[in-house]
């Protein structure tokens, strides 16, 4: 019973933070992250963006995909590292 509690609860902190406005890169530069690391993959079709700020203890990664068979041509994806 208390194991499902547990999980009652971080779904409902999840699928919160899912109804709320989505992290994008220019957000997150706009309310002052600074990029902590970069990397691209070998073949130039995805990127990684790890983002920090100091008044926070966690990261931010968004993992960017460029495809231009898809439309739209940019997927970016970012969550927190806690």
């Amino acid at each position: 019973m208390r194991w499902c509690l547990s999980l009652a609860a971080c779904l409902g902190a999840v699928l919160g933070a899912a109804a709320a406005e989505p992290l994008t890169v220019e957000r997150l530069s706009a309310d002052g992250w600074e990029i902590a690391g970069y990397t691209g993959t070998f073949d130039n079709r995805s990127s990684l963006i790890l983002f920090r700020r100091k008044d926070t203890r966690y990261l931010v990664q968004c993992s960017i995909l460029y495809d231009v068979t898809r439309n739209p041509r940019v997927i970016t994806n970012c969550y927190e590292l806690h």
